[in-house]
């Protein structure tokens, strides 16, 4: 599976250009199965959703419906989506026949207040596409490998960010981490650039293979990462070392 991450700078709470902009990088795409946008990539990290947020049917989602459609392409990322008056951090997954599942984030940043402004999401997605099980998951959810851990024998694990530049060494070794210890791809996407906030982003974008080696990675600047995913390279991987035999059970509460 062919996958392409997008590290892009962001408009501060402005949907209208931050879409033009993805468009026009997207427009320059080469052949790909799969386009990973940042957390809430068409507003930046905002706690105020009152100002930006938008229903299922909204700017947001038919952008990317559209956009799948054009490229053949599915598209994941995360908006500030409002449901009966709540509001989510939703990580959105649009096929290219136009069918959205969602993933909403579980671990509230309340370093960031996100808890006070948003509703916590409590169940995991798995995405199956293009003959991957895929599960996309959000920023802070990085720090809780309980939650993380591959008890669905998922083949490629997904972390959309906005993941500041104080702490980007975390997000280095974590992702890699996540990547070891549950035998899957792991992709992470970040943006760049400075937010509303005056919080700075470097990126450091990259992919993980199922042993922890660098498939690809970016610079701190405005970058698009291509990298091709081997399902059998991962299957036979797994069969050699057979690690997620002896993992753990529990339940998530």
């Amino acid at each position: 599976m062919r996958i392409s991450l997008l590290q892009s700078t962001l408009v501060w709470e402005d949907i209208p250009a931050n879409l033009a902009a993805f468009e026009q990088r997207i427009s320059a795409l080469p052949d790909t199965d799969l386009i990973v946008l940042p957390e809430m990539f068409s507003t930046g990290f905002t706690m105020r959703p009152n100002r930006v947020a938008e229903p299922m049917d909204g700017q947001t989602v038919n952008w990317m419906k559209a956009m799948a459609a054009k490229t053949g392409a599915a598209l994941c990322g995360s908006a500030v989506i409002e449901v009966d008056g709540k509001y989510f951090n939703r990580c959105l997954f649009v096929h290219p026949t136009g069918e959205v599942v969602h993933y909403d984030k579980r671990h509230l940043f309340t370093l960031a207040g996100e808890d006070e402004a948003f509703t916590a999401g409590r169940e995991k997605l798995i995405v199956t596409y293009k003959d991957f099980r895929i599960c996309p998951l959000v920023c802070y959810d990085l720090r809780f490998p309980v939650f993380s851990r591959n008890v669905e024998a998922y083949d490629l694990l997904i972390y959309v960010a906005n993941w500041p530049e104080p702490r980007v060494s975390a997000w280095d070794a974590l992702l890699k981490a996540r990547a070891i210890e549950n035998m899957s791809f792991a992709v992470g996407v970040n943006r760049v650039g400075k937010d509303g906030n005056g919080q700075c982003y470097v990126g450091h974008s990259q992919v993980f293979d199922m042993l922890g080696n660098p498939m690809g990675n970016s610079s701190e600047d405005e970058a698009i990462i291509n990298v091709s995913l081997d399902k059998g390279a991962l299957l036979e991987a797994r069969q050699k070392f057979g690690f997620l035999n002896d993992r753990d059970t529990f339940t998530v509460v």
